[in-house]
């Protein structure tokens, strides 16, 4: 028999560079989103930080420094997600960049 040299194509498979490289955060992203209340009140959420951060302190330094009230909550599907009352989109953006818990590039604000 004769014998030839084939590529049989596979899948393609287009974040298999992100699952191979082996950085930390590669391509996960910081969700910030704003969700509308009642009126004109609203509630800001992060979620996709790192499981290896304290969320309960980070919590605490965000109420802080925003005068705003806050909590963490449990979701299956999302993990821990953190709560603020208002719009604070930008600021927990700059706030999240300056402290080096996340990079400007892996941060996507949602809303409005």
């Amino acid at each position: 028999m004769v014998e030839l040299d084939l590529q049989i194509p596979s899948a393609f498979d287009p974040f298999a560079e992100a699952k191979d490289s082996g950085a930390a955060g590669a391509k996960e992203y910081v969700h910030i989103r704003i969700q509308q209340r009642n009126g004109k009140k609203s509630l800001t959420t992060v979620q996709g930080l790192k499981k290896d951060y304290s969320y309960e302190k980070i919590l605490k330094d965000l109420k802080k420094e925003f005068c705003c009230n806050g909590n963490v909550v449990q979701d299956r599907e999302l993990g821990k997600v953190i709560q603020l009352q208002g719009d604070q989109r930008k600021n927990v953006s700059n706030f999240l960049v300056q402290a080096g818990l996340v990079k400007k590039e892996q941060i996507k604000i949602h809303g409005f």
